[in-house]
């Protein structure tokens, strides 16, 4: 049996070159995106400086699957590379602490405190920050209410909050929180969501005195970072020669843009290639509307076609132009552009990246979290749009795209389509009230091309009646989507086209 990866296993031609020797970051959502992006940037900036003082401590928010990967590697893992050529393996040691929130939740509030630590950085999800529909903190989430009573915090901005009071408590210092989600403004979008916990506690005066001093930069983070499977194990332990559980698979564009703002010291990432500017929300605004955007069109779309991943339903003549169509006609003429980036070039940079067959980027994945993931990705565009007194069509093909995937349930071929959502059981509610049964198919052939992007699946429902109910949940919509007209008429439009 092939040797698990680790210190003394791994073959000293793959030890990675920096083994940065002390912990200054804290990262709280230690998923496969952190460990593809932004411990790559972390590791570089060592190899390149020489500061191997930046060591990540890594907090799983959920389950201690991370741990048991990382672990038993000496916090080892490896990043599998694959694009036009022969994928590449790299092995990782940025990472030299694990810890699991729900099992120990007081020792990520002491690193957070701890006097070496001066930056912390999140990757949890758009869910992951509990926010209400208008912006501000859910104080109605339950789990941000037994945070607020005081017990040991499990929610991102508890564990932040309870960090910081600390931190004044021991004189530490400022901190750098930064956020790498896809939200938009998402640095002042985390402070928003502090302010109004503080607010919420009955005494808060040292955690007031601690925000003020603290920083939180805005950030646009981009790499594509596919689900592990283990064919990607199996190839990622014929390449290094020991059997890697943590690898992560990427394509090899990646990029980072920071703003610079920092309370205090911070990696070289800008040494490793990371962009420091005063103003994110350009490029913040480029990717989430087009990058982001197209993704979920052709999950959603793909997935009703019975695509299993983006590169097949990219390689699919009539959605790829559909996508293309999305960012020229709806998204490039809401955007103004950072200096040296052509929008036009980056919108077909966007299609061939999703076209690369070795990532294998499901469908599934990617359609996931849809009610938090279409506010940031495709609403500001059609509000945008519609201000203008033009008909976002394409960017309205996508909202419709999803809801026949929320209220149909299968894809053309009669496949179940798992609704993996925060909000599933209020989406499942509304349409069951309004007498709507997903898990329907049409008889006919199993993928129809008739419409812009016909699925052959069958509502039960008209039209109008599903973009009803679904347009009636103003935690996605708000009111005044929901009662704009126009809207409503290009959702039902492509819904019928959509169905039979």
């Amino acid at each position: 049996m092939t040797a698990r990866l680790s210190l003394t296993t791994l073959p000293a031609g793959q030890r990675p070159i920096a083994e940065p020797d002390r912990i200054g970051i804290v990262h709280l959502g230690l998923g496969a995106f952190h460990r593809a992006h932004q411990a790559v940037f972390t590791e570089q900036a060592a190899i390149i400086t020489g500061e191997t003082g930046w060591g990540i401590s890594g907090v799983s928010q959920r389950s201690a699957t991370v741990r048991e990967q990382l672990a038993p590697q000496d916090g080892l893992y490896s990043v599998l590379t694959r694009g036009p050529g022969d994928p590449t393996v790299r092995v990782m040691g940025s990472i030299r602490e694990v810890l699991t929130a729900p099992e120990d939740p007081g020792a990520v509030v002491a690193r957070i405190a701890d006097p070496a630590v001066s930056v912390v950085t999140l990757t949890v999800t758009e869910k992951g920050y509990r926010a209400a529909v208008q912006g501000g903190l859910d104080l109605t989430d339950p789990e941000i209410q037994a945070d607020l009573a005081g017990r040991a915090p499990r929610t991102v901005v508890g564990q932040l909050a309870a960090g910081l009071v600390r931190r004044g408590e021991s004189g530490a210092g400022p901190l750098t929180v930064l956020s790498c989600d896809n939200l938009v403004a998402n640095g002042p979008f985390l402070r928003r969501l502090m302010e109004d916990y503080v607010r919420a506690l009955p005494e808060a005066k040292n955690l007031i005195e601690q925000l003020e001093i603290a920083r939180f930069p805005a950030s646009m983070v981009d790499r594509i970072v596919p689900a592990t499977t283990d064919a990607d194990r199996e190839e990622a332990a014929g390449l290094l020669g020991v059997r890697d559980e943590a690898v992560v698979v990427a394509e090899p564009f990646l990029q980072w843009v920071i703003e610079d703002d920092f309370a205090g010291a911070r990696p070289a990432w800008d040494k490793a290639g990371a962009i420091l500017t005063g103003d994110v929300a350009p490029w913040e605004q480029a990717k989430l509307r087009m990058l982001n955007a197209t993704h979920s069109m052709l999950a959603y779309l793909g997935a009703l076609r019975g695509y299993e991943t983006i590169a097949e339903a990219v390689r699919d003549e009539q959605l790829a132009g559909l996508a293309n169509e999305l960012m020229t006609a709806d998204v490039i003429p809401t955007l103004t552009p950072p200096e040296g980036l052509d929008l036009t070039a980056y919108g077909q940079s966007v299609l061939e990246r999703f076209a690369n067959p070795a990532l294998k980027h499901r469908t599934a994945q990617v359609a996931m979290d849809g009610s938090v993931k279409l506010p940031v990705r495709l609403l500001g565009t059609i509000r945008d749009r519609l201000a203008a007194n033009a008909e976002p069509r394409l960017a309205a093909l996508a909202v419709a795209a999803w809801m026949v995937y929320v209220a149909g349930g299968v894809d053309a071929n009669g496949n179940p389509l798992k609704l993996d959502d925060p909000q599933a059981a209020r989406l499942q509610e509304t349409l069951a009230d309004a007498g709507i049964t997903p898990g329907h198919r049409s008889g006919g052939a199993a993928v129809q091309r008739g419409s812009a992007a016909g699925s052959g699946i069958a509502l039960g429902a008209a039209p109008a009646a599903v973009v009803g109910a679904l347009l009636g949940v103003e935690s996605i919509f708000g009111e005044d989507l929901r009662d704009n007209a126009v809207f409503r008429g290009l959702l039902v439009d492509q819904v019928g086209g959509l169905t039979e």
